[in-house]
């Protein structure tokens, strides 16, 4: 019998205010519960619960709370207790509920939470109780051709994009495609041509990773002999080939800071503009009408790629990456996330509905920082402005043993169950181990067990996932020759991993 968990939101009295619409008090802290997760299957993905406090706390702080509802602790769900600590420091910490599988059927059942009781001054904030709820459903929902254009950012999408949207969801139930940054244009020993998947396993990767960085650059003036200019063209030159050969594309984007059009990491910036650059290009910033330019040039490029069969080529695009480090100047210590959820839906609705770009999917692509669902969604812009849940990921592939695999795998369970609850297409954005040879050598059996197992364990499903680029003297990917290459080629050849040779048609819907 396979139970689901639906998850569904009640909201507390406002037991600590004079009346029942006056709002708490901004200087105190108080401390809310929601449920996380609206949705999750056993045994792939659990149930959660999140307690969230309106401010950090010096010291750990712990919450008492009474645990009611028709299914029983310890027989429906595995066994909670009654109380949960936050580590000093931190604003959030979230529970599991994890369904116990039987054999009889109940019916929907019930797990409440109601807070009652805090230390360190923390008072009990409006969102005082939540609900999840164990269902036994016939099967899992299953998306529709037609109905596929419902659930992405652009309903008015060309029907090339709906059907990428639509086939990377379907084979993420039982393959993923692989790719490669800068396949057709960055090698390793500089041994251009073929790219290098395909110099090794006889077909060009699944997905080819593009960039906006160079096209978007200040630099740029259009000019025949301008070398932006010239990346440009090549750049959309390696996307039409990609379309035509039945490749996915996906654009990431290195933007440069909005005050000299110089850097991307924060690093190499100065203070002013690290703590201004993305506040600087929100409506009414100082740098908007600039950062609309930008947008423009993303619109003409995306209007301008047109495949052999006459139509608009649809491409994945990723801004904003790994905003929860601190290299880029769009991370988590220069904005808010409410600066950045804004950011975001600008981004989206500029594109969308004023430039009318309508062959484009939009990534979300935090690192691999985070732990629960909670904190994958801390910065996440709503349903309505992404179609793909993703993560950046190197440190857990970084030779760092078991138990970072495991995380790695544990991560992509998580934005696994997300996209299922939203109909939404999981992917590992952006992955690798680097190696260059006689300084970080290869890992014995990294591709075809490490990183395989991570992208396919515990029903993990992800539409596709891309390493990072070959260059002149390392590679993500082994050519011929390398003491690696009988490991990548073990990796391809597994059941669910899919190069170019092997896609579907992902532009035309299943009748």
């Amino acid at each position: 019998m396979k139970k689901l968990i639906l998850m569904s939101f009640f909201f507390g009295l406002f037991i600590f205010s004079c009346s029942k619409d006056d709002p708490e008090n901004e200087n105190d802290i108080h401390v809310n519960i929601k449920s996380t997760i609206s949705y999750a299957s056993e045994p792939m993905a659990n149930g959660e619960f999140t307690f969230t406090l309106t401010n950090t706390v010096s010291t750990a702080t712990t919450i008492n709370y009474t645990i009611s509802g028709t299914a029983t602790n310890g027989t429906d769900y595995q066994t909670i207790t009654n109380s949960i600590s936050i580590p000093a420091n931190t604003l959030s910490k979230s529970i599991n509920i994890i369904v116990i599988d039987d054999t009889t059927t109940e019916g929907d059942e019930t797990v409440i939470i109601t807070l009652d009781a805090t230390d360190n001054n923390v008072l009990i904030g409006s969102s005082d109780v939540a609900t999840v709820t164990i269902s036994e459903l016939p099967e899992e929902f299953l998306l529709s051709p037609d109905d596929a254009y419902l659930y992405m950012v652009n309903p008015n999408a060309t029907p090339e994009t709906i059907a990428l949207f639509y086939n990377l969801k379907l084979i993420s139930k039982t393959k993923f495609a692989v790719g490669q940054q800068a396949a057709f244009s960055s090698f390793y020993n500089d041994n251009g041509g073929e790219s290098d998947i395909m110099k090794t396993t006889g077909s060009d990767p699944g997905l080819l990773g593009l960039d906006f960085m160079f096209i978007t650059d200040d630099n740029n003036n259009g000019a025949t002999s301008n070398w932006y200019y010239q990346q440009e063209q090549n750049i959309k030159s390696d996307a039409i080939e990609a379309y035509n050969k039945g490749m996915i594309n996906t654009f990431s984007w290195h933007m440069r800071e909005p005050y000299d059009g110089d850097y991307f990491y924060a690093s190499e910036m100065t203070q002013f503009q690290r703590d201004n650059a993305l506040v600087s290009i929100l409506p009414e910033g100082a740098n908007h009408e600039y950062y609309k330019q930008k947008l423009q040039k993303v619109a003409e490029v995306a209007h301008s790629m047109v495949g052999s069969d006459g139509n608009l080529v649809p491409f994945i695009f990723r801004p904003f990456h790994e905003f929860d480090g601190d290299w880029f100047w769009w991370g988590k210590a220069y904005c808010s996330p409410q600066e950045f959820k804004a950011l975001w839906q600008f981004t989206v609705t500029y594109l969308r509905d004023t430039l009318q770009v309508n062959n484009i999917l939009f990534a979300f692509s935090p690192d691999s920082s985070f732990f629960s669902a909670a904190e994958y969604l801390s910065r996440y812009p709503g349903d309505a402005y992404v179609d793909i849940l993703g993560m950046d990921n190197y440190a857990d592939f970084n030779n760092q043993g078991q138990a970072a695999l495991d995380s790695a795998n544990e991560k992509l369970q998580i934005i696994t169950a997300l996209a299922k609850d939203r109909v939404k297409i999981a992917a590992l954005t952006e992955s690798a181990y680097i190696v260059t040879p006689s300084i970080n050598n290869p890992i014995s059996g990294f591709y075809a067990n490490h990183m395989y197992n991570a992208l396919s364990d515990n029903n993990v499903e992800i539409g596709y996932m891309m390493f990072w680029t070959n260059t002149s003297n390392t590679y993500c990917t082994p050519p011929p020759g390398q003491p690696s290459t009988s490991d990548f080629l073990e990796f391809v050849n597994k059941p669910r991993s899919v190069l170019q040779n092997e896609l579907p048609n992902m532009y035309t819907l299943p009748q």
